[in-house]
């Protein structure tokens, strides 16, 4: 891969990244989907996103197999 177009991708990672950080608040399903694990006892909270991380996974690997298919 050519220096270029490495840095070219790296550089849309990040602005994707900041973006989900700057409007991260608005997304207020994510995080509370049926089948996110959350516990709480004795003062501890546990919290375990399954189904958001698994939903992201798979929006991530169509969006990607779209733009880098040959």
């Amino acid at each position: 891969m050519q220096i270029g177009k490495m840095m070219m991708v790296l550089g849309a990672a990040l602005l994707v990244a900041g973006a989900l950080f700057y409007f991260g608040g608005r997304f207020h399903f994510l995080g509370h989907l049926p089948g996110d694990l959350h516990s709480s006892k004795n003062g501890v909270d546990f919290y375990f996103p399954i189904v958001s991380c698994a939903l992201i996974s798979l929006i991530g690997t169509i969006l990607l197999n779209l733009f880098f298919r040959r």
